[in-house]
């Protein structure tokens, strides 16, 4: 049975669906990150013992990806069961109604401890809407694709989710920049309120985009999965595995993003808040242009050395980059996030969104991504915590961070490397293994 050509103009629609949903979800996610580093230990949690609140803020931004393998499982089973369209404009309302209440949150000086309990409720909303939205919009891109450009078009799902992680700090930049009683008051809930511009926007278009050929053939042929998460353990387990070992790459954001943010602005090296949030800006400007340079590579080459490239790479790129706020030294430290994060780290960033998907059939591929990937990200969420009591009494020790950083693109190397190839193997035989899934792909052109 072959899967037919996506309609004439879906595979443009359907990416841009998927960046304007992954650009609000990571928005809102990074908005986050941002103010668990910079405002709400001090919003939030006691002023009294700053290092324990930051710990604290910290803690609650990785409370989102514990929750998101929970949200995986239940998004994952209706995707395959309802449709990737669906789950995509499910997870849009949540991400956007969950920010949104974040900006609406009273402080812990108003409601006492009730205020973080707040706060982590809605950072678990969040978590709960992002494990389903970066696997349904994968999916929603890799199954409307021509097969020979797979990689490229499922790279714009991570092309929005560095988009909106820019957007998230150049609307930061003035924000950060309002003197400490308007920020503490007033000026950190901006950010969480315009989130809802971005919702509306992503809603229209996902709401007038085609269900996928792949998964319209699928339901009207064999019918769809009742309990798909049973064929996926039995089929794909190895699969499952490999995507949450690779998963862990996300690491290198979460550090990147969120603990190095907090200590080039710690007393112990004195950068400003604005310039620091350059670096991130600038990092996710190169990230969109290389995320799809990446990808058109894998297209030619395969996945697995581009993917290999940034997972390995990253471990060295992490340890110049922390080196470099260390020095206190502004313009290298501008150079190497760069190098590190937008183009580094954008080479496995730019691939995995087809490399995971390739993995696994069209009746299970949704909750293969989404269980796979939000298990690896719900480790990768803590380690910022993790870094922050690595780095010691003084929050200094960015070498021991550095290592720690290093070590977890250790699994994503091995699942790379044991993983099968799959850029050149038809759409409707991904996932089958053996002789079958190594024929030549059929010709669609671009």
């Amino acid at each position: 049975m072959s899967v037919p050509a996506a309609p004439v103009g879906q595979p443009k629609k359907a990416a841009l669906a998927a960046w304007i949903g992954s650009a609000l979800e990571y928005y809102d996610f990074f908005i986050y990150g941002s103010a668990a580093a910079l405002i709400f230990p001090d919003v939030f949690f006691d002023e009294s013992d700053p290092a324990t609140a930051t710990l604290l803020s910290l803690a609650t931004f990785g409370v989102a990806y514990a929750a998101r393998p929970v949200g995986a499982l239940f998004l994952g089973h209706f995707g395959d069961k309802l449709g990737r369209k669906k789950i995509m404009v499910f997870t849009l309302i949540l991400m956007g109604l969950s920010t949104f209440l974040i900006g609406c949150l009273p402080t812990r000086g108003q409601v006492g401890t009730l205020a973080p309990v707040l706060l982590v409720l809605c950072r678990v909303l969040q978590g709960i809407s992002a494990a389903g939205e970066q696997a349904s919009a994968n999916s929603m891109t890799l199954e409307h694709a021509p097969p020979n450009r797979r990689g490229f078009f499922t790279s714009f799902t991570l092309s929005g989710t560095q988009g909106g992680q820019l957007l998230a700090t150049l609307v930061f930049i003035p924000v950060a920049a309002l003197p400490d009683d308007q920020l503490l008051s007033w000026g950190w809930r901006v950010p969480f309120w315009m989130s809802v511009a971005v919702a509306v926007v992503g809603f229209v278009i996902r709401r007038r985009l085609e269900e996928t050929p792949a998964f319209t053939q699928q339901a009207a042929s064999d019918g769809v999965v009742r309990l798909p998460l049973m064929i996926l353990m039995r089929e794909h387990w190895a699969d499952v595995l490999r995507v949450i070992a690779g998963a862990l790459v996300a690491s290198v954001s979460t550090i990147f993003t969120v603990w190095a943010l907090s200590y080039a602005t710690s007393d112990s090296v004195g950068m400003s808040r604005s310039s620091m949030l350059w670096v991130g800006a600038l990092a996710n400007v190169v990230a969109l242009a290389a995320i799809p340079l990446w990808a058109t590579l894998s297209d030619r080459i395969g996945r697995r050395p581009v993917y290999l490239i940034g997972a390995a790479g990253s471990a060295v790129a992490m340890f110049a980059y922390l080196w470099a706020i260390s020095t206190g030294n502004y313009g290298l430290t501008l150079v190497l996030g760069i190098v590190a994060f937008g183009v580094v780290y954008s080479a496995a960033n730019g691939v995995w969104p087809s490399f995971y998907g390739e993995m696994f059939t069209t009746r299970v591929r949704l909750s293969g991504m989404a269980i796979g990937t939000q298990i690896g990200f719900a480790v990768a969420g803590f380690a910022v915590t993790f870094a922050a009591q690595i780095a010691g009494p003084d929050g200094d020790d960015w070498s021991a961070v550095a290592l720690f950083t290093a070590a977890l693109c250790v699994p994503p190397v091995i699942a790379v490397l044991s993983a099968r190839e799959t850029h050149k193997v038809p759409t409707e035989r991904l996932g089958e293994h053996g002789s079958r899934a190594s024929a030549q792909p059929e010709t669609v052109s671009a």
